[in-house]
């Protein structure tokens, strides 16, 4: 059951500019379509630089911004967006969803955090959501079995893809760790 009292209409908006900014070219142009169809006037970047000169260029009311990006952190985004526009809504998408990445995202204006992957219908939902009151809670929320397998891989990458650091940080054998990361990611 889809509770839609919370969200409103992107024709209830006079300002339909949205700002999608992510490095995942195929992802990010899926995205723009289906955003496009939805009512959005739809502007895209790959990356940091680009997505603060399309901020500074456009003034977008809304964006998705990616956590990670290649040329750096999208953070840098969100703030350049609320110094440009307070009254912006931004969502941040990330593969490496956290308690402190989705702090920081509050903190620096963002209204919502979302892991990947995340579909146009969610990001709506997000961009659209009353603020004032309880956002409806997801749809198709990751299981238990795949949060763990991206902490475990996101820690991983962080360690720098080093097993035996990795199974340090995570208290558990370096072995049972190998056996973790040769598998397939659970649904």
């Amino acid at each position: 059951m889809l509770v839609t009292e919370n969200i409103k209409n992107i024709s209830n908006f006079e300002d339909k500019s949205l700002l999608i900014v992510d490095d995942d070219n195929p992802f990010r142009e899926r995205l723009a379509r289906a955003m496009e169809k939805k009512g959005f006037k739809v502007f895209q970047a790959e990356g940091v630089k680009k997505g603060i000169d399309c901020v500074k260029k456009e003034n977008p009311a809304f964006a998705v911004v990616d956590l990670r990006l290649g040329d750096g952190n999208g953070l840098e985004v969100v703030k350049e967006i609320q110094n440009s526009n307070i009254k912006s809504r931004v969502v941040m998408l990330t593969g490496y969803g956290n308690i402190p990445t989705a702090v920081a995202a509050i903190k620096q204006g963002a209204i919502d955090y979302l892991s990947k992957p995340a579909d146009a219908d969610d990001v709506e939902r997000a961009l659209l959501a009353d603020p004032n009151k309880k956002a409806a809670p997801p749809e198709n929320p990751m299981s238990a079995d795949r949060v763990k397998w991206e902490h475990i891989h996101r820690v991983f990458e962080l360690c720098n893809r080093n097993v035996s650091e990795t199974a340090r940080r995570l208290k558990m054998h370096r072995r049972t760790l190998q056996r973790i990361l040769s598998k397939r990611s659970p649904k």
